[in-house]
């Protein structure tokens, strides 16, 4: 029987893999913004992991029908994905003009603003119920810190916090060390670190689930 192969890594990908600085970052997705989806979600690349941690999300219904930061929202995927599921308050962040611009495109932000979560972000402390990140925490991106403790800080007391780490930077790239840090802090308590489906059939990501202590 043959065995089915997988087809080319889209360019554009392995190119946001290989970035090397916010510049890098930046000249990429203005180039890639009209056709990020078709080419990530298509059946050659399925990229579900919007839709999985949007779906994890909503299961905390109380959450979900609060204030999002939907953080490294880029074109808009999650935050799609939320609405779908009767989320009404999302507020998108990121760092490329071009994106927001295909995210402003969706509808379901009710604000969309340019940041660097390289950097701190520029809310106050627990503005959100919720706060998401999908697809940044991966080669090339945004490392733990202070990504990870700003999330909290910009987080309610009770809030939830849902992110992706593409799995092979899990313990390389220090997320495993920052979440395990917040937590002996007491910031956070860790309500789960699963590995699902990033990619699928191609790569995996730990979804991580924190509460803000």
């Amino acid at each position: 029987m043959a065995t089915a192969t997988l087809a080319p890594e889209n360019i554009s990908l392995v190119r946001a893999r290989g970035c090397r600085s916010r510049e890098d970052c930046l000249t990429l997705y203005a180039q890639w913004a009209t056709t990020y989806n078709a080419d990530l979600t298509d059946a050659s690349q399925n990229y579900v992991a919007p839709t999985v941690v949007a779906q994890t999300a909503l299961k905390f219904y109380s959450h979900a029908r609060g204030s999002i930061l939907d953080a490294g929202c880029g074109t808009g995927l999650v935050g799609e994905a939320l609405a779908r599921g009767g989320a009404t308050t999302i507020d998108g962040l990121d760092l490329s003009p071009a994106m927001l611009k295909m995210a402003e495109r969706t509808g379901v932000y009710r604000s969309l603003m340019l940041g660097d979560l390289t950097q701190r972000i520029s809310k106050p402390d627990e503005t959100y119920d919720m706060v998401t990140c999908v697809g940044t925490f991966t080669h090339g991106h945004v490392g733990p810190d202070p990504a990870l403790g700003e999330f909290v800080r910009v987080t309610k007391k009770n809030g939830l916090i849902f992110a992706t780490v593409l799995g092979e930077i899990w313990l390389s790239g220090g997320y495993e060390a920052e979440v395990e840090r917040l937590e002996a802090d007491g910031l956070v308590e860790v309500i789960s670190v699963d590995l699902k489906d990033y990619r699928k059939g191609r790569d995996r990501a730990n979804v991580i689930i924190l509460r803000k202590l």
